[in-house]
């Protein structure tokens, strides 16, 4: 693939990205509220995701499942062009000139992974000011004094108050979470995405093309995002406590983190959010996928 179809492939990424969060965030919120207040002392303890979504709904209405989907879904767009981006290129650089039809995890898993940690340097911001927003519901342990206007207020205040380094708060569990999750998630995508292709539908259903990509990217990108969230799930509740923490003294070292968690809640207090997280992963993956598979057909990018 020629040098001119570089930006192409960050193009596609970028829409793939607005697609995940257009679709998910409403997930992302709930499970975020779950694992800020069922895994803390104080303040209401949410049943379960259902509980926690009818509460958002009475109290805040449907935009408060959208709160921090600005930061969202700027940090997003531009996180999703690069990942897939980076990516694409790192995975053909590896590949050299030799091509092979068969997924390489030699060649998968270093690219997903290095795509991952770099984008973590810039996903760790935009998430901790989705975080702290999508936290500031009426049932928020947050002080009323202590909330932030919008997303900006709250990149601003965060950065006068711990200056520059607070707004990177929690990245070291983030570079963790991207680097390993992206590895898996690319992992599943590609190998089911191999055999789907060529094992199973596409010799018997040529005729329907199209809609066999589709159904295709679907189940792909969607069992994608559930092995990724079900493998680093653990350290996205670690982030999610170091984000939203009012103490500045309080650790940053995710594993003490959880530590804490399990000696509180036992074992699945580390899984706090895995409903909604596995119901958001499905269908925002597999959008995200869909999106960036058609982008880059539209964009004359062949990815077989």
């Amino acid at each position: 693939m020629g040098e001119n179809f570089a930006y192409k492939e960050y193009l596609a990424g970028l829409l793939a990205g607005v697609a995940t969060v257009s679709i998910g965030h409403p997930f992302d919120t709930v499970k975020v509220k779950l694992q800020k207040h069922n895994t803390e002392a104080g303040g209401i303890k949410y049943k379960n995701s259902l509980h926690c979504t009818a509460r958002i709904l009475q109290t805040e209405g449907v935009k408060g499942l959208y709160r921090g989907a600005t930061s969202s879904f700027a940090g997003m767009a531009f996180e999703s062009s690069l990942l897939f981006g980076i990516y694409s290129r790192t995975k053909q650089s590896l590949q050299g000139g030799e091509q092979s039809d068969e997924p390489q995890p030699r060649v998968i898993i270093p690219s997903a992974a290095y795509g991952g940690a770099l984008i973590s340097f810039i996903l760790c911001p935009s998430e901790l000011v989705k975080c702290r927003m999508q936290v500031q519901g009426t049932d928020s342990l947050v002080p009323k004094v202590s909330r932030y206007s919008g997303p900006i207020d709250c990149a601003l205040q965060t950065v006068k108050s711990d200056g520059v380094t607070g707004i990177f708060r929690g990245g070291f569990a983030t570079f963790m979470r991207e680097s390993i999750g992206n590895a898996v998630f690319f992992s599943v995508y590609e190998y089911v995405r191999y055999y789907m292709h060529h094992l199973q539908l596409k010799p018997s259903l040529s005729d329907h093309s199209n809609l066999v990509d589709m159904g295709i990217g679907i189940v792909s990108g969607g069992l994608g995002g559930v092995a990724f969230w079900s493998a680093v799930l653990p350290l996205d509740v670690a982030k999610t406590i170091i984000q939203t923490s009012q103490d500045n003294s309080s650790t940053r070292n995710p594993f003490r983190v959880l530590n804490t968690i399990c000696r509180m809640n036992g074992l699945k207090g580390c899984y706090t959010g895995l409903g909604p997280t596995i119901v958001r992963a499905f269908p925002a993956n597999a959008a995200a996928i869909v999106t960036w598979e058609l982008a880059m057909k539209m964009l004359g990018i062949n990815r077989n």
